[in-house]
């Protein structure tokens, strides 16, 4: 009967929606939580050296204050999905987005680096939880070219938040000035989130119970288990971790193998799992749309840290200074992001192929320019170039999740968006290692900073061309099936669940 239910709310997705008359005033208070808990991913980074001399720590300690936060938010993401699509988004929202208060103020006012420590990771963690959320409230509040457009708003989030990071820590740290500034980058967090609590008290919708309540708990095992092995190593990097616990990838990658056959095993049995085999092999476009975002952010998410040590260590910029060199990325990135919701519906993946490519122009001239030009003005000379793959960037992220997500069934739609923010986050862990790293070896056998970030560059441009291939395979399926009769002749057996509905 359940999968007869399933199988009817499929093929009518609309049935029974009504439109929120609140939908977009609750839309801004979902992106304004989520902007902070993405913005606290990258913000921190630009402080490190001022907690490290305040609270007396050591660098494998003070590390801990980034990695320990992404860690925990990755670990959250889809137990917490599932358990939006089986209780109330509404409820888990809220309550992630309180205790992401609580905790931020905790990191302020935190007296040593270990309970510094220990905050960032209960923050991580009510930020995992609430991150799936906003996603899947897109897709409960919107329908049609408006849940394009709300993806459009969201996806600006997430990729202005990563290129913000590092400006608006510099921002704060100038404007409270003293030795203990930083503390200000968590207690900023607390007006802005009580507010958020407040109106989203008001203004969010609650979910209706589906009497699909039980959660998968040996899967949450399972996938905890497994995300925890291929990020530990990721997120100790800095300290030596993946020589010293390289066999953690070998066994995250059983571990997940054996989550896989655990979840099609409970499909099998008609059982409900925590996440559905069925969204990879069934739902157009998810498989394929999880795999681009991966790989985009092993590139995306470290160019950041490595313009920031170029800068500052290489040109002896300020927090400040350094932070405003990247403005045009992220500049460009919110203004594409926005306006690429209006136009998905009518270009589909081939916007995501155009973004990829200025992205990829884009970075690729500016190490260009820093490999060749002066460098009293190659960072000024390289605005242009940032402001055209910023904008590719944001034809990239906001498409990208809209296109993923948009035949997702609303009952997936938690599991479903903290999946494809794992795969995210997996690709922002590998990509804030390996970039910096190779930024480090590379100065440490020549110390020239140029070559240094041009390398390291390089290596994000050889990320987002794999990214590329695989959005210019999908966008070649995706003009097959928006053919003659919606479908490619040998794609009708293997798609029997989804008709593309608005």
């Amino acid at each position: 009967m359940t999968a007869q239910v399933s199988a009817a709310s499929d093929r009518n997705p609309d049935a029974g929606y009504r439109p929120d008359p609140h939908r977009w005033r609750a839309l801004w208070v979902t992106l304004v939580a989520g902007f902070m808990s993405l913005l606290d991913v990258t913000i921190v980074a630009v402080a490190l050296p001022t907690i490290q001399h305040d609270l007396h720590a050591s660098p494998a300690q003070v590390q801990w204050v980034v990695s320990g936060y992404a860690l925990t938010f990755a670990l959250a993401l889809v137990t917490a999905g599932r358990l939006g699509d089986a209780l109330d988004r509404r409820r888990i929202f809220l309550l992630a987005l309180s205790g992401f208060v609580v905790f931020s103020a905790a990191c302020g006012a935190a007296p040593d680096i270990t309970l510094l420590v220990v905050a960032r990771l209960a923050q991580g963690l009510a930020a995992g939880f609430m991150a799936p959320q906003n996603s899947a409230l897109i897709q409960q509040m919107f329908r049609g070219a408006e849940r394009g457009r709300a993806f459009g708003f969201f996806g600006a989030t997430v990729g202005v938040s990563a290129a913000a990071g590092p400006i608006t820590g510099g921002a704060i740290l100038a404007l409270a000035s003293g030795a203990q500034g930083w503390r200000w980058i968590f207690y900023v967090n607390v007006p802005i989130g009580i507010l958020a609590v407040l109106l989203g008290r008001r203004l969010l919708p609650r979910t209706r119970r589906s009497g699909r309540g039980r959660v998968d708990w040996p899967g949450v095992a399972l996938l905890g288990l497994g995300v925890l092995a291929l990020m530990y190593p990721l997120v100790q990097a800095d300290s030596g971790g993946i020589g010293r616990v390289w066999w953690l990838f070998p066994a995250g990658a059983a571990v997940l193998a054996v989550f896989t056959w655990w979840q099609h095993r409970l499909v099998a049995r008609g059982a409900q799992p925590l996440l559905d085999p069925r969204l990879f092999t069934t739902v157009r476009g998810y498989a394929a749309g999880a795999a681009v975002g991966t790989l985009y952010f092993v590139g995306f998410s470290g160019v950041f840290l490595v313009f920031a040590l170029f800068y500052q260590r290489g040109l002896g910029f300020s927090p400040l200074h350094s932070g405003l060199a990247v403005t045009p990325f992220a500049f460009g990135s919110a203004c594409a992001a926005v306006g690429s919701g209006r136009l998905v519906d009518r270009f589909g993946r081939l916007l995501t192929v155009c973004g990829l490519a200025g992205v990829i122009v884009g970075l690729g001239g500016t190490a260009l320019l820093l490999l060749l030009a002066p460098l009293d003005v190659a960072p000024w000379l390289a605005a242009p170039l940032l402001l055209v793959g910023g904008v590719g960037s944001g034809l990239v992220v906001s498409p990208n999740i809209t296109l993923t997500l948009r035949d997702v069934p609303v009952r997936m739609a938690g599991a479903a968006g903290g999946a494809l923010q794992t795969g995210q986050r997996l690709g922002a862990a590998v990509g804030t290692a390996a970039l910096p790293g190779l930024f480090y070896l590379v100065l440490g056998k020549s110390d020239d900073y140029r070559r240094a970030v041009v390398t390291a560059l390089v290596a994000a441009l050889t990320g987002m061309l794999a990214s590329l291939a695989l959005a210019t395979v999908d966008w070649r399926r995706d003009r097959c099936t928006r053919g003659a009769h919606g479908k490619c002749p040998d794609e009708v057996a293997h798609d029997p669940v989804h008709a593309r509905h608005p």
